[in-house]
Formats: C-alpha cells, structure tokens, sequence
C-alpha cells in the first residue's frame, strides 16, 4: 500500500529512502528528478536535502571510507529519531566498461565489489575474503534491481569500487579479468554498501556512465548527459521505490 508523502519524503508503508551520493552535483541532479523547494536537514557531516516527494539525498563525500561513515552517520541519526531508513541507494555516475556500459547507459548493481580490498602476493591478488575475513561484495535485492532495470533501462551486473579510478588500459584490463561480470566501477558503493549492511538495511546501486574505463581521456568524458540520465532514471525510478515491499524481496 502506497501512503502519501510525510514531511516530503518518499515513503511507503515499509520504505524510506537515503540517495548517498558523492558530491553535491550528483545530489543535484537526482533532487531535479523531484522539482520544489524542499527542505534541508543538518546531520553530522554533512546537510540532508529533502526534496517534496521525493527520498533524503546526502551528498556523502568522495572514496568509500567518507561515503561509508557520512551514510553510517545518516542512519544512525534517522534510527534515533525513531523513522529509519528502509533502502540507500548509492547513486552518481561512474566509468563503465566498454562494450557491455557506453558512455550515457545506466547500470544497476546485482553485485557490489570491493575490487581493491585484499592483498598481492606472489601468486597474484587475494580478496580480503580469501585471507580469512571481512567481505568483498554487497548483493543488492534481486528483485528491486530487477524492477530497477525494467523502469530505467539500466543493465545490471557488478559495479565496482576502488579508492583509485583507473587510468590505464593495462588496469581495466586486469580488473576485467578479475571481475568478468563487471560492467561500471565508481568510489563509493561498497562504502555505502557497508554502512547499510551494518545497520541491517538493503542496498541498491545506480550509476550513470559519464567515461569510458581505461586510459584517462577527459575529451571523452559526458558528464553533463551522465547526471541528465541519473535526472531522467529517478524521474522513472520514483514509481517503483514507493511500491517495492522488501519483505517481498
């Protein structure tokens, strides 16, 4: 069931909404998915936008250690106010790897990996899990991402995330051959990931392609039709949010 919206937030009977982002230009250009003035909210670290019907944006920061302790600090302060958050959603644009992401598409994540974490050894690279703890992927709700993909068009497979964007074709191509599934990688997922997970709430992915993975080409960067596809993908997005259910999921 469908409730209007309370204090200008998207809200359902079970689902209230935290959009993590990096800067305040991805920010921007989801609350533009939601037109009118809209409220701020102070939290630690960072300022809430609350857009009229529409869910909370937090600009988070940049890297997965910053995005990860702003959205940790958002749910904590939404779960002491007694209204927590029942989905984040990691949203910006991202580099997606050609061709399966041209620049301009969208990917939803099934899959969120940490494609740095972990150590090199003389055998080649070991994922934190294979050294005996911690986790290296996130798994989104399948059938959230499912309806997702249907609205927006978005292609889901595994989104990246490393503290290091690559540059090279020799990195992209390693990281491919690391994570065949991968098809967009970005800086904050798996932070945001790990916060929600900490807090025992589901997490979604959506990334706007703005460049290509590989050799740092800023002539063949499209951010602005990045953030209108992050803008067009929320305009869809709002119908599926307010009636996903995710004791169904």
């Amino acid at each position: 069931m469908v409730l209007p919206a309370e204090e200008g937030r998207l809200t359902t009977s079970s689902v209230r909404v935290l959009v993590a982002t990096a800067v305040p230009v991805e920010r921007d250009a989801v609350a533009r998915a939601f037109p009118g003035a809209g409220t701020e909210v102070p939290r630690p670290g960072a300022t809430l936008r609350r857009p009229p019907h529409g869910p909370d944006l937090l600009a988070a920061g940049v890297g997965p250690a910053l995005a990860a302790a702003s959205t940790a600090a958002a749910l904590t302060a939404a779960a002491l106010d007694g209204a927590p958050y029942a989905l984040v959603v990691s949203a910006g644009i991202g580099g997606g790897f050609a061709p399966q992401a041209p620049v301009g598409s969208l990917v939803v994540a099934d899959e969120i990996t940490a494609a740095d974490l972990g150590a090199e050894t003389a055998d080649g690279f070991l994922p934190v899990t294979e050294l005996g703890f911690g986790t290296v992927t996130h798994f989104p709700p399948a059938g959230l991402v499912a309806a997702v993909a249907a609205a927006t068009g978005a292609r889901a497979g595994t989104v990246l995330t490393g503290s290091t964007v690559t540059g090279t074709a020799e990195r992209a191509a390693l990281l491919r051959a690391r994570h065949p599934r991968a098809l967009a990688e970005a800086m904050e997922g798996f932070g945001v990931a790990e916060a929600a997970a900490a807090h025992g709430v589901p997490v979604l992915e959506l990334r706007a392609v703005s460049n290509p993975v590989g050799p740092r080409d800023r002539a063949a960067w499209r951010i602005g039709d990045a953030l209108a596809a992050l803008t067009d993908a929320f305009g869809k997005l709002a119908p599926v949010l307010t009636s996903w259910n995710p004791h169904d999921d």
